[in-house]
C-alpha cells in the first residue's frame, strides 16, 4: 500500500515538472514559427520616439478613487484636475519669431513641450521647455500662430496674426524681459569673459588726468565691487559710464550686471552723470536688436545723461563672436546703435573699442557718424587716427572709494544740458567736442 502511494505521487511530481518545462519553452517561443530569428531580434523592444507627450495626462489615474478602493466600482469616470489658464505672445525681428508662452502673472511656464503651429509652414516645438520657441528663417509674409494646450495648462484658442518682413528695423521689442537672466541662473565664470584687447599695448596710466576742454570720468562694473560713491565724487569723478549687463559668451544668455542697480542708484544719488555700457556677443542683427532693447528695459526710469555703448571685445578667443566677420561685427554695432536711437528718449548711442579693433575688426565706413566713438587706448596720448569723443587711457586707475583698479577716462562730451529718461522726450542740445587726431 505504502509502494502505491510513493509511485502515484512521484507520477504526479513527474508530470507537474513536464508542464513547467513545456510552458517555459513555449514562451521562449520553442514550439513557434519564429525559431529562425535570434533571441536579441526576439526580446528587443521597438524603440519609440518621443515617448513620453506632454499632450497625454499619465497620472490621470492617481485621479480615480475606485483605483486605490476596492469597495468603489465606479461608472468609469472620474475627476481631473483643472488645468490653468496660460497665454502666448509673438515678437519679430526679421525672419526671426518668438512665441512666449505665459502664465497668469506674465512669467515664462517652463517644464512643458509647447507646440506652436505657423500657418501653412508647420510646427515647431519647445524642446528645451523654457517657455520660448524659436522659428527663424521664416519667409517674409502673413501668418498666424496657435499654440497647442498641454497638460495642465489651456491655451487661447485665437490664433495671434503676424508679419514677418524681409529686413530687420531697428526698433527695441516691447518683450523683452523674458530673455534678461539673473546670475544665479548661470554660469558666470564661463559666459562673463570679456577681454579688453588694449590692455596689451601699455598698461595705462593710474593717475587723474586733467586734460583741457576734457573731463574726468571713471567705468565700472560688478567687477569694481562694492563702491562708495561720495568718495568717488570728491575724488574729481565727473562721469560714471556703468555695465548694465552683457551676452554669455557660450551660451549666448542676456544677463543683468548684479552690481548694475547699485552702481546708477549710487552714481545718480552722488549727483554724478551716468551713461551705460552692454558687453555684446551678439552674432547677428536679431541678437544686436535684442541685446539694444534689454538695455533700454534695464535702465527705464533712471536719468541717463551719457550715450549708451556698446562694447565690442574679445572673450578670450572662444566666445561666440570672436571669429566675426569685419562686415558681420560691423552690423551688430550699428543695429545695437540704431535700435538705441529708434525710441522717443532721445538717447545717444556709441561704440566702445580698442584702438586695434576700430583699425582692423570694424568698418569704419559702414558705421553711421551719429555713432559716439569711445576709445580704449592705453597710453600718454592717442595714436589713433579717427575721430573719438571718449578716450579711455588706463585700466590701472586707483580712486578713494573703490577698491582696486579701475578704469579711467577723458570725455570730450558737453552734457550739461542733457537728461533723459525713458519717460519723457529731450532734443540733444549739447554739441559734442570730438577729437580729430
Amino acid at each position: 500500500m505504502d509502494s502505491k502511494l510513493v509511485q502515484i505521487g512521484m507520477l504526479v511530481v513527474s508530470l507537474f515538472a513536464v508542464t513547467i518545462l513545456v510552458i517555459v519553452l513555449a514562451s521562449n517561443g520553442v514550439f513557434s514559427d519564429d525559431n529562425s530569428k535570434s533571441d536579441a531580434q526576439r526580446i528587443t523592444p521597438a524603440v519609440v520616439e518621443n515617448a513620453i507627450d506632454d499632450s497625454v495626462d499619465y497620472s490621470a489615474w492617481m485621479n480615480d478613487e475606485t483605483f486605490f478602493d476596492e469597495k468603489k466600482i465606479g461608472d468609469g469616470k472620474y475627476e481631473t484636475t483643472s488645468p490653468k489658464a496660460a497665454t502666448y505672445r509673438v515678437s519679430t525681428i526679421g525672419k526671426t519669431i518668438r512665441v512666449l508662452v505665459l502664465d497668469e502673472k506674465g512669467s515664462l511656464v517652463t517644464g512643458r513641450r509647447f507646440r506652436a503651429e505657423l500657418s501653412d509652414v508647420g510646427q515647431y516645438s519647445d524642446d528645451d521647455r523654457d517657455g520660448i520657441i524659436y522659428i527663424d528663417d521664416v519667409s517674409p509674409g502673413e501668418y498666424s500662430i496657435t499654440v497647442d494646450n498641454v497638460i495642465g495648462y489651456a491655451l487661447p484658442e485665437k490664433p495671434i496674426k503676424v508679419t514677418v518682413k524681409a529686413k530687420i528695423e531697428y526698433k527695441a521689442l516691447a518683450d523683452i524681459s523674458y530673455l534678461i537672466k539673473t546670475e544665479a541662473d548661470i554660469d558666470a565664470a564661463k559666459e562673463d569673459t570679456e577681454v579688453i584687447d588694449a590692455s596689451e599695448e601699455t598698461t595705462g596710466n593710474s593717475a587723474i588726468k586733467t586734460v583741457e576742454g576734457a573731463v574726468f570720468g571713471i567705468d565700472v562694473s560688478k567687477h569694481n565691487g562694492s563702491i562708495d560713491w561720495n568718495k568717488v565724487k570728491n575724488e574729481g569723478v565727473r562721469f560714471a559710464i556703468i555695465r548694465c549687463g552683457y551676452r554669455g559668451s557660450k551660451t549666448g544668455v542676456i544677463v543683468e550686471d548684479p552690481c548694475f542697480r547699485d552702481n546708477i542708484e549710487g552714481a545718480i544719488k552722488a549727483d554724478i552723470p551716468v551713461g551705460i555700457y552692454f558687453f555684446t556677443q551678439a552674432v547677428d542683427e536679431t541678437e544686436a536688436v535684442e541685446e539694444a532693447s534689454a538695455v533700454l528695459s534695464l535702465i527705464k526710469g533712471y536719468n541717463i545723461s551719457y550715450p549708451i555703448f556698446v562694447d565690442t571685445e574679445s572673450a578670450g578667443g572662444n566666445g561666440r563672436a570672436d571669429k566675426l566677420d569685419v562686415p558681420t561685427r560691423s552690423k551688430v554695432v550699428q543695429a545695437f546703435c540704431e535700435t538705441v536711437r529708434s525710441g522717443s528718449a532721445g538717447y545717444k548711442a556709441g561704440i566702445y573699442a580698442s584702438k586695434n579693433w576700430f583699425n582692423n575688426r570694424l568698418d569704419i565706413s559702414k558705421l553711421s557718424a551719429d555713432n559716439v566713438t569711445w576709445l580704449a587706448e592705453y597710453a600718454e596720448a592717442p595714436s589713433y587716427a579717427g575721430t573719438y569723443q571718449i578716450w579711455q587711457y588706463s585700466s590701472a586707475g586707483r580712486i578713494p572709494g573703490i577698491e582696486g583698479r579701475v578704469d579711467m577716462n577723458m570725455s570730450y562730451l558737453d552734457t550739461d544740458k542733457e537728461d533723459r529718461t525713458t519717460s519723457k522726450e529731450s532734443d540733444e542740445d549739447g554739441q559734442d567736442k570730438s577729437r580729430d587726431m
